[in-house]
């Protein structure tokens, strides 16, 4: 399968990289330092220097690929806001379906006010709140793609190790879930690549 990955150099990313590359994916990153690339050298590995806020280098990098994975966070910006946007323009002008993408636990419903996402109920611990309402921006405009979306929700995210067992559910946090791993994380995003589940739908992931 061809690729493209975005937020290849990120904690998540950088895993999801490394398994798509032992699978013999070819993989095309877009990556503003890639000096920073976990992998450097790799047949199947097309690395781009560019920025998904501009359209042109997110058209560059998609071209021929049959999905897209985006692991990018929001690090005190509006990158992802902002970037979404190129990302499914893209995918349109080149007939790509299938996007799958990290957020966070707090775009979940929250089970204590289900009309509410997490981050806005009583159940979020956070005071500040203005990465998941950028992940909140992301997850709308998604919504209304009409593209085959799957957004992987993590509580909080500690590097960690892969322990490979861990509960999935769709729409909210898995009940009393309190964190999950970096490489678990990746390694359950990735195995959407082979997997018609979770179709336009947001899924918490934890322990």
């Amino acid at each position: 399968m061809k690729l493209l990955l975005l937020g290849a150099t990120g904690r998540v990313g950088s895993h999801i990289l490394t398994h798509a590359l032992q699978d013999g994916h070819h993989v095309t990153t877009l990556v503003r330092s890639p000096e920073k690339l976990a992998h450097k050298q790799d047949d199947n590995l097309r690395v781009l220097t560019g920025n998904v806020l501009h359209p042109a280098d997110v058209l560059q990098a998609i071209k021929g690929a049959d999905a897209v994975i985006s692991t990018l966070g929001t690090d005190g910006s509006t990158t992802l806001s902002e970037g979404t946007p190129h990302i499914i323009h893209a995918m349109n002008h080149e007939g790509i379906k299938r996007i799958i993408t990290v957020g966070t636990a707090g775009i979940l419903q929250s089970r204590a006010e289900p009309e509410l996402l997490r981050y806005q109920s009583s159940e979020s611990k956070r005071k500040l709140t203005r990465a998941a309402e950028e992940h909140h921006k992301a997850f709308t405009l998604l919504e209304q793609s009409g593209l085959d979306w799957t957004i992987v929700c993590p509580t909080y995210l500690p590097d960690g190790e892969q322990v490979g067992s861990y509960r999935v559910e769709a729409d909210f946090l898995p009940e009393n879930g309190t964190e999950i791993s970096v490489p678990d994380t990746a390694a359950f995003t990735y195995s959407l690549i082979a997997s018609e589940q979770y179709m336009r739908s947001r899924v918490g992931i934890a322990y």
